[in-house]
């Protein structure tokens, strides 16, 4: 619906288009796809229901902030020549288009799950996963999926959900 609207916001700075593309980075972008199944392996089932209230309220919530602030992608949206990373690039671009921004669902959904599962898990797996975690949330930007303002929204969106959503109000 975004993609119909006669104007849209461009919330970046100039600077940010400077910021090289990692073409590498991909796989870690679509890293998210594992880590749905994440949960069922480390929360326990009285967890659930709270990740689960995150993930469709911030949905929710994300695509009514589409429809408020509809915005553009800065960066151009370039095909690479690696005919696999072509074929990846090209299947995202057909389901995703560069208008619904901020906030990023990419980290949304990344954080929800991995600040979840950091809840319930010991070191070394914690540092495991904020790696995890800030490889997902620096590839959206590297990959020129996303700027800088929609990694803070995003963080502050799942900030605000897990301050409700919390397991004992599950």
């Amino acid at each position: 619906m975004t993609s119909q609207r006669p104007t849209r916001l461009h919330l970046y700075l100039a600077s940010e288009l400077r910021i090289p593309f990692f073409l590498q980075l991909f796989c870690s972008y679509l890293s998210l796809c594992f880590l749905f199944l994440l949960p069922l392996f480390l929360l326990p089932a009285s967890h659930i229901p709270a990740l689960g209230k995150q993930l469709i309220v911030g949905t929710l919530a994300s695509g009514v902030i589409f429809l408020i602030l509809p915005t553009d992608l800065g960066f151009a949206r370039v095909v690479p020549l690696d005919a696999v990373y072509a074929n990846f690039y090209t299947t995202i671009f057909g389901l995703d288009g560069p208008h619904n921004l901020v906030p990023s669902l990419h980290v949304v959904w990344s954080s929800a799950i991995i600040l979840a599962c950091v809840d319930v898990t010991r070191q070394p797996s914690r540092t495991v996963l904020y790696v995890w975690l800030a490889v997902i949330v620096m590839s959206t930007i590297l990959v020129h999926q996303h700027h800088i303002a929609d990694v803070f929204a995003a963080a502050l969106l799942v900030i605000l959900l897990r301050r409700y959503y919390r397991v004992f109000h599950a």
